[in-house]
């Protein structure tokens, strides 16, 4: 009897099955690390294959020396001014603190309007003398802070270092989703209709739509939201208000990345006696480069993949809460395949049915 047993169809399906998912976890083990720069890679290949198509037919169709040229333009428009960014924010910060030692050692007092909140202004009552009156205080409240946060900064550095890895490994990637991307586009779609149907085609181009709107929508965002930070900097009189406009839209393309900024300066500009300026700085950014992120984004989403604004919200910020930075596409490709799936269930649905002849 049980030699008779894996002669049985139903025990070579089960050993298969096993087989199958062993080699799919190992599979998935191995390329684990690569999958999120993997999906990089694909976005931009995507959104940069317009770009790809004109450089094949400059160099007359030699794909391999296009897919290199196009990774060579989108890696310089992406490490430029990473690297520009880099070395001007090391400069600005050695000498901002150097202007704020210079401020110390004046013994300025403290704003009467900072001095008088509730809560807040004893605190910086107390710390804002303590500086003043012992100029080497910042230093070695620094030192202090450095060293009782050496595990978080070796933390943050190394985040830093595997971001930097990723996006090179990403960029690399790149290089041969535009060498490969058409044939195995063509291999992925016939295999997907193999299993879901001809309906397939609406999901990948509900995908390929809306992972083009939020690639422009994001760029457009960061550039509107450090255009009106920008005019900001420069109403309130802050010195290199272009400089300071460059970093704001750089760094609007995380979410909620830009009060940092805009915030740092309003809390600088209160701090050395502008109270106004620094107040008028808060609630310009507040109401205007803010509020630029949470309309314009969405808005271009919406119009330009036919999903209802409150979708496309929730897709964006859900996807970066589950899924980290890449989840601002994730998110809304998701629910625009879901959507797409849900139109096409109701279409299905208003069908009239052919009735059967007996």
């Amino acid at each position: 009897m049980l030699t008779d047993l894996p002669a049985r169809p139903w025990f070579r399906n089960v050993i298969v099955a096993a087989v199958m998912l062993g080699v799919l976890l190992l599979t998935y083990m191995v390329l684990q690390p690569f999958i999120v720069p993997s999906i990089w890679a694909a976005i931009l290949a995507y959104v940069c294959w317009p770009l790809h198509i004109r450089v094949s037919r400059v160099i007359r169709r030699r794909q391999t020396l296009a897919a290199l040229v196009t990774t060579l333009i989108i890696s310089s428009l992406i490490l430029a001014p990473i690297g520009w960014l880099a070395f001007t924010f090391q400069d600005e910060v050695v000498k901002g603190y150097h202007e704020v030692e210079q401020l110390l050692a004046a013994k300025p007092e403290l704003p009467t309007s900072l001095r008088d909140l509730p809560l807040v202004g004893p605190w910086l009552v107390q710390h804002w003398s303590a500086f003043t009156a012992d100029p080497t205080a910042l230093k070695t409240s620094l030192e202090q802070l450095l060293n009782s946060s050496a595990n978080e900064l070796r933390m943050v550095v190394g985040g830093v270092g595997r971001n930097v890895a990723k996006l090179f490994i990403a960029l690399f990637a790149m290089f041969f989703f535009l060498r490969d991307g058409a044939r195995f586009f063509s291999q992925f779609r016939s295999v997907m209709e193999g299993f879901l149907g001809h309906g397939v085609r609406d999901y990948l181009t509900a995908i390929g739509d809306t992972t083009q709107a939020v690639v422009y929508a994001l760029v457009l965002a960061a550039v509107v939201q450090g255009i009106a930070a920008g005019i900001g900097y420069l109403a309130v009189g802050i010195s290199a208000p272009v400089l300071l406009g460059v970093l704001t839209s750089m760094v609007a393309l995380i979410p909620f990345g830009t009060p940092f900024i805009w915030g740092s300066l309003s809390i600088w500009l209160m701090v050395t006696g502008r109270v106004a300026a620094g107040v008028g700085l808060a609630l310009w950014g507040i109401v205007v480069v803010s509020w630029v992120d949470n309309v314009v984004r969405p808005l271009v989403i919406s119009n330009a993949t036919q999903m209802p604004l409150i979708l496309v919200v929730f897709g964006v910020l859900g996807g970066v809460i589950a899924f980290g930075l890449v989840g601002l596409f994730i998110g809304p490709v998701v629910l625009a395949v879901s959507l797409a799936i849900w139109r096409e269930w109701l279409e299905h649905r208003r069908m009239p049915h052919t009735p059967t002849s007996e």
